[in-house]
């Protein structure tokens, strides 16, 4: 091990809140820096963090001190190629940062080009592959437990978008679009448990109910509550995403089901706080040739903060100070933020101009 990892935050909303959460249960890293244009999140930031910090109202400022050995970016989406140039430029600096990458293919790409040829770490904070039920189905597929996979759907049935300062997540010019800053962690899964290439999209979608009500400066948001999206691989696979941000009632926010020749998958993880909610992160694991599924409870003992991902950022962390550590790449790379941002492009594209939508033609942009 090294010495103790010094952390700086840049971005102390919401989701900066819950790295400095997760950074103050670490061992081997203290938080000494935070960084937010804003007096309310500077303030919020401060009250989280385990111990004192030094405080900047420009992250650049942050940057120019020299004091923190890795930063974690929780900047609004339509900052993060501005800001995440600035950051690869300092050489040596371990970097995570929130997903998604960008807004755009084009802004994805200006990141991936700064983080070439250049020393330390970078990760795309893409933490659902590591909540422990998704993490077992991953290495249950991947032990041929299903066979020949061909066919998974991810459903999220949630709560509606939450309100940040300014209100910069209620407008798709802003956010890239829902499928691109709610949705990245799927596309992303699917990626990583198909093991193939996006081929095509079709998608079908609207803002049915939520956030009609609402004026800001004038405007009404833009913004997708709901959306049916399916991928062709290359593989022969196909992989559905069902997602309903007006579904909060219900018993798990997030399944998963992954089926192949041999058998199924399930993977569900808490829903939110409500009476019959179930609180445990399960997986399922049938068998066609046996006719049997069996239930199991899944948990990781490394997890000290639970976080508002049931543990997935706290064990991102790990993974990206073991990185740090050894010497190694990014589990999570600027690749695959890319590639991530860029299906939720193909879908959004789908639902906007009704048809199917290449991989290739927006790869291409």
């Amino acid at each position: 091990m090294t010495d103790r990892i010094r952390y700086g935050v840049i971005g102390a909303g919401t989701m900066g809140a819950e790295h400095i959460q997760n950074i103050n249960h670490l061992e081997g890293a203290d938080l000494v820096a935070i960084a937010d244009p804003f007096e309310g999140s500077r303030a919020w930031g401060t009250t989280e963090a385990a111990g004192e910090v030094e405080v900047f109202d420009d992250y650049r400022d942050l940057l120019a001190a020299g004091m923190v050995d890795a930063v974690v970016v929780a900047t609004p989406n339509m900052t993060h190629a501005d800001v995440m140039e600035d950051v690869l430029a300092v050489d040596g600096l371990h970097v995570m940062v929130e997903k998604p990458l960008a807004r755009t293919v084009a802004e994805c790409r200006r990141i991936v080009a700064a983080s070439r040829d250049r020393a330390g770490v970078v990760w795309v904070g893409l933490e659902y592959r590591f909540m422990p039920a998704a993490a077992r189905l991953i290495e249950e597929v991947r032990a041929g437990t299903v066979g020949t996979l061909r066919q998974m759907a991810i459903r999220e049935h949630r709560f509606p978008f939450l309100p940040k300062i300014g209100d910069w997540n209620r407008f798709s010019r802003n956010t890239g679009g829902t499928l691109v800053e709610k949705c990245c962690h799927y596309f992303d899964l699917m990626n990583l448990i198909v093991g193939g290439e996006p081929v095509a999209v079709m998608a079908s979608g609207g803002q049915d109910f939520n956030h009609l009500d609402e004026r800001l400066d004038g405007e009404v948001p833009d913004i997708l509550d709901a959306a049916l999206v399916i991928f062709e691989y290359d593989t022969g696979a196909r992989a559905m995403l069902d997602l309903c941000m007006y579904a909060e009632a219900s018993k798990h926010q997030e399944e998963i089901a992954v089926v192949g020749d041999v058998g199924k998958v399930e993977a569900l993880t808490p829903g939110a706080v409500l009476k019959g909610a179930d609180p445990r992160q399960i997986v399922r694991i049938g068998n066609r040739a046996r006719s049997v599924v069996d239930e199991y409870e899944v948990t990781d003992e490394r997890i000290r903060w639970q976080g508002g991902h049931h543990g997935a950022s706290y064990l991102e962390h790990l993974e990206f100070i073991d990185a740090i550590n050894n010497d190694r790449p990014a589990t999570v790379t600027v690749e695959d933020g890319l590639l991530s941002v860029a299906m939720g492009v193909a879908a959004q594209t789908s639902i906007t101009e009704g048809r199917r939508v290449e991989m290739a033609e927006v790869l291409a942009g």
